[in-house]
């Protein structure tokens, strides 16, 4: 008994130390500049205190079959907890949306986690009040009893004091965003203004297919551009290709990456086309195409002020646009196909983001299908931002 104690508390310790991360990650990283940030990162303290409750108090389990359970939900919670915590790491590293009310997608493991959180620790704490004596249904309804009052507390407090953070920061401009400037006093150019790719860039493009409603695979694309030197790697997953590609070019040297090998290198000039936003902006957002753009209001991009636009666009100009998605389409013939394309210029007068949409028959793509649809998300950040981009070692 004494060593499945032991255990029990080794979990509850781990939980205990989880939640005080994530606390701390909120307490020390979040800076919007609203009134009462600082209570917002002591409001996410709670769910440590509900946690250290397991590691004061473990929960006992009778038997094999309830103590594996107990094991099962410590470990449980302790799987939705890490990769959470990583999301608000990548967010507050790059400087993402001032809330810190996500989504229901992305608040539910969070949700479910201080759930089980305080229903491990209230197991614990229901024998610790009531005694080793009482029944087992007993101390089972008092431990979910301080689970639902733990999770209303807890996340009551915490929504409670966001939002009212969030309502404060309602009207006052972000201090910085990745997409570009903030100043609520500049007004982005009209949609057939000059306007450019940044100088430097981090670029991330995303592509996707379906063929009659059914996936057909992606392409994930992420790296950084410094005028035409670019290096990037592409996570493929369709029926052509699979595997990690890559393409790297610095002044007068080339380099590829394939899936079976190493970077090897290759002709510079094979890569003009490789330059990911600055191809998209070169090929698809000429002062010709953009001459009759649609403009679709001014619009907040993660805090950046920005006009988006919109121009109709055809399979031929897409691909050269966007030439990673042969690895998606392979050799059809896109000729007949036609979409859309939004993009969003920032106060710099550069475009920081691009969303592509174009379908077609699908008669050269797949043996069985009738329409086929492809669609593109590209983002520039951290434009005009000192740069180098270095070669494969």
């Amino acid at each position: 008994m004494r060593v499945r104690s032991f255990e029990l508390r080794l979990i509850g310790a781990a939980l205990t130390v989880l939640w005080t991360i994530a606390a701390g990650l909120v307490l020390l990283g979040y800076r919007p500049g609203g009134p009462i940030d600082l209570v917002v990162g002591l409001a996410a303290g709670p769910p440590a205190l509900i946690a250290a409750a397991a590691l004061v108090w473990p929960p006992a389990a009778r038997g094999d079959r309830a103590f594996a359970a107990t094991v099962w939900l410590g470990l449980i919670v302790g799987l939705l907890l890490v990769p959470s915590i990583a999301g608000v790491i990548g967010q507050l590293a790059a400087r993402g949306a001032q809330t810190l009310l996500p989504s229901l997608e992305a608040a539910y493991p969070w949700l479910l986690a201080l759930i089980g959180t305080s229903l491990f620790a209230g197991l614990g704490v229901a024998r610790r009040f009531l005694g080793g004596s009482a029944s087992r249904r007993r101390r089972l309804m008092a431990g979910v009893l301080f689970s639902l009052g733990g999770t209303l507390a807890a996340g009551s407090i915490f929504s409670g004091v966001a939002i009212a953070n969030e309502l404060a920061l309602r009207d006052r401009p972000a201090l910085s965003s990745r997409f570009g400037p903030t100043d609520p006093d500049k007004v982005p150019p009209a949609c057939n203004a000059p306007m450019s790719a940044g100088k430097t860039a981090h670029v991330d493009l995303a592509i996707t297919g379906d063929v009659d409603r059914r996936p057909i695979g992606s392409v994930q694309v992420s790296g950084s551009r410094s005028d035409t030197d670019v290096r990037w790697t592409a996570v493929v997953a369709t029926d052509i290709a699979l595997g990690r590609f890559g393409v790297a070019r610095v002044a007068n040297q080339g380099w590829e990456l394939t899936p079976r090998g190493a970077w090897t290198t290759t002709n510079p000039a094979l890569l003009d086309d490789d330059t990911l936003d600055l191809q998209a902006v070169a090929t698809a957002l000429t002062d010709g195409y953009r001459a009759t753009a649609e403009d679709r209001g001014i619009e907040f991009v993660t805090g950046a002020r920005a006009r988006h636009c919109r121009i109709a666009i055809d399979g031929p100009t897409f691909r050269l646009a966007f030439p990673q998605v042969t690895w998606l389409v392979g050799s059809a013939d896109l000729h007949r196909w036609r979409g859309e394309l939004d993009f969003w210029v920032f106060t710099d007068s550069e475009i920081g983001q691009v969303i592509a949409l174009v379908n077609g028959d699908a008669v050269d793509m797949v043996d069985t299908g009738l329409q086929a649809t492809v669609r593109t998300t590209l983002t520039a950040t951290d434009r005009d931002a000192p740069l180098t981009v270095s070669p494969p070692a």
